[in-house]
């Protein structure tokens, strides 16, 4: 059996702030469109809706953020400002060649660490969690090997 993750959905307010964080991850936008129509609602189970979708794709292709602006219906929930040991989906993790460039490319659009510092996870990786637009939860990764 074969699976694959495709990608990973985000639901946010600013779409254009949000590519622009993504992108400055290193994430290139692979297409915006509007979905709408019987069958999304089908999939949702949110009956009719109308979102505007970005597709950002990591270089590698071999994964996705799905960015997601509802215009119908209205969000109902908002889980932005949830600690990372809320329950649910907590976060998407990124591996980046340069933790510092990053930090600092994600910083000058007002990205900032949710902790104080950068940690060393036993020699392997340095990590950290940063929230972007919105709260947006994200782990930055760098091999230290």
């Amino acid at each position: 059996m074969t699976v694959r993750m495709d990608n990973i959905g985000i639901v946010v307010e600013d779409l254009d702030a949000a590519i622009a964080f993504f992108g400055e991850l290193g994430l290139e936008l692979e297409g915006r469109m509007d979905v709408d129509g019987p069958w999304a609602g089908a999939v949702t189970g949110l009956g009719d809706q109308r979102v505007e979708v970005a597709m950002m794709r990591t270089p590698d292709g071999h994964g996705a953020v799905e960015l997601s602006r509802f215009r119908e219906p209205d969000v109902i929930e908002d889980h932005r400002a949830a600690p990372v040991n809320a329950l649910g989906y907590l976060r998407v993790m990124f591996e980046v060649d340069d933790l510092d460039d990053t930090l600092a490319r994600i910083s000058a659009i007002g990205a900032t660490l949710v902790s104080s510092e950068v940690v060393d996870y036993e020699g392997v990786y340095r990590l950290c969690y940063v929230r972007g637009p919105e709260g947006i939860l994200v782990g930055l990764a760098q091999s230290l090997r």
